[in-house]
């Protein structure tokens, strides 16, 4: 038996269709249900939150999962990440205000899901910040004077342009990536460089 771990939410569903493509599926498992476990033949997949993925494979309740490179970066997980799977393409950026214009002597406080990754990001910038972590809707930092800039992950802009908020700088490529635990990989490698190969055809 193999464990895969899909992100729930529209990655999931992205990714899910490229491993049907591949000839990989679990009956029922894309209905509008409540369930999270399916298995077919000796493959059981299950829905899992994006940021307990990595979690789930780490652990080896998971031989192998699909993960944000995001999050990965985020969270910075003993695994191995195997295939970029190209699906939910996107950037980590910096965002501020229309007109904002850094003073370098202040502290710049930062809003953002992504501590680790925006205190990296600044570090390689020399810049003192003062970090404030939320959970979704940081655009309304910025605007309520929470924050002077966020950093998050930005897809089209759309959100940002009707916030009167622009990019600064996108430092960081993101989509999703197939990873796997290095003790599954050990001993399990035949099914999953199979899995590796049909992926990466498609």
């Amino acid at each position: 038996m193999i464990n895969i771990a899909f992100p729930k939410g529209r990655l999931g569903k992205k990714v899910y269709a490229l491993f049907e493509k591949a000839g990989f599926s679990w009956p029922g498992m894309t209905d509008d249900n409540r369930k999270l476990v399916f298995t077919h033949g000796d493959m059981r997949a299950f829905w899992v939150k994006p940021f307990d993925v990595p979690v789930y494979v780490e652990r080896g309740t998971a031989d192998i999962g699909v993960a944000g490179k995001d999050i990965l970066l985020e969270r910075s997980p003993d695994v191995y990440e195997l295939l970029d799977l190209k699906a939910g393409a996107c950037s980590m950026a910096v965002a501020a205000p229309q007109g904002f214009r850094d003073n370098s002597s202040d502290t710049l406080r930062v809003a953002t899901e992504f501590p680790n990754i925006a205190r990296k990001y600044f570090a390689s910038q020399g810049r003192d910040i003062d970090i404030i972590t939320l959970r979704g809707s940081l655009e309304l930092a910025p605007i309520l004077g929470l924050s002077d800039v966020i950093v998050d992950i930005v897809e089209t802009g759309t959100t940002l342009r009707e916030n009167n908020l622009c990019v600064i700088d996108r430092f960081q490529s993101l989509s999703a990536r197939l990873i796997a635990n290095k003790s599954s990989y050990k001993f399990k490698e035949d099914v999953i460089s199979m899995i590796i190969r049909r992926l990466a055809v498609d």
